[in-house]
């Protein structure tokens, strides 16, 4: 452990295992059917374009947990009880903890993150902004088992998992991903999550393939990076971005469509893409309230409360852990 020079931050590095970009790239494009784990997504080009994203009049996500955690910050306060220990699992640049913290006045935050220096910098600079904040930054995998010996052993565990980040997880995995939120949570303890909700799917579709082209981008993104790091070359003129809702499943499926009979090479690998062939770059799974709070029940969760926007296009929504 690493204690910054603010008396108020502390840096935990448990030194999490990189992903092997190379093996997984590899053996996603030689499956059938093809597909590259969207966390590959996020390189610096790919992080600033998804920041772009999240501005647009089309992507309603960020927007509307954003208003729905502003205008309910109080009650979120009041119902999930102030001076807890907050942990935010994939914190990224702690933004939105943000619209919290003043309202919900935790004992200590958490944030955990896999990216060492985002996590370092991003925690650094909350603390500057609310220096009465205890900060126990913690870099790690965050899917695998977590340790927080380092925290205050009576204190109530709450975690947030903003973003609908849920989404991305195949509703198994996604189980079994609450389920170690609820070990580490513990007996009394809660999860406060944002969790994207079933509507029109022209809304949804529109999300996802936006009038300006930068969520193309933002997929196209993730081919250059496999130029750019592995020394492929994929021509990204001859694929498009192509996302719809896929109803039966519940969800947003993004893919890059080859447009032409063409071969790749990454390597000494050759990989051969048919006209129309489609590599598979993210799902976004879409809940009603009923099907969410089934999910977290099997995980061992019990629903408490739920805050919506207007139109119900969203939804953020409290958990508990049965107490002993």
């Amino acid at each position: 452990m690493n204690i910054s020079n603010a008396t108020s931050i502390a840096f935990h590095d448990y030194h999490p295992k990189p992903a092997d970009f190379f093996v997984e790239v590899i053996d996603g494009l030689l499956h059938c059917p093809r597909s590259i784990p969207p966390k590959f997504f996020y390189n610096e080009r790919g992080s600033q374009l998804f920041e772009q994203i999240t501005g647009l009049p089309e992507y309603y996500l960020t927007r509307t947990e954003q208003g729905i955690l502003e205008k309910n910050a109080e009650e979120i306060a009041r119902i999930v009880g102030r001076n807890c220990l907050l942990i935010e699992p994939g914190s990224g640049n702690c933004e939105k903890v943000r619209l919290l913290l003043d309202a919900l006045q935790p004992q200590t935050y958490v944030p955990m993150d896999i990216s060492r220096d985002h996590l370092r910098k991003a925690a650094v600079n909350l603390s500057a902004d609310y220096p009465w904040l205890d900060v126990h930054a913690s870099c790690i995998d965050f899917t695998q088992p977590l340790d927080l010996s380092f925290c205050p052993p009576d204190s109530q565990r709450v975690a947030f998992f903003p973003g609908s980040s849920i989404g991305n997880f195949e509703p198994d995995s996604a189980t079994r991903f609450l389920a170690q939120v609820a070990d580490v949570v513990g007996p009394g303890g809660g999860m406060l999550i944002g969790v994207d909700l079933k509507k029109d799917r022209c809304i949804l579709d529109a999300a996802y393939n936006d009038t300006t082209g930068i969520t193309a981008q933002f997929n196209l993104n993730l081919l250059q990076r496999i130029n750019s790091e592995l020394n492929a070359d994929f021509d990204l003129n001859h694929f498009t971005h192509h996302a719809f809702y896929n109803e039966q499943k519940g969800r947003i499926e993004m893919h890059l469509i080859s447009q032409l009979r063409q071969a790749v090479h990454i390597e000494q690998h050759t990989i051969e893409f048919t006209k129309g062939e489609s590599i598979h770059t993210e799902n976004s799974y879409k809940y009603t309230i009923e099907e969410f709070q089934a999910l977290a029940i099997r995980a061992g969760f019990i629903p408490v409360y739920l805050w919506t926007d207007a139109d119900a296009l969203f939804s953020v929504q409290y958990f508990e852990i049965p107490a002993c």
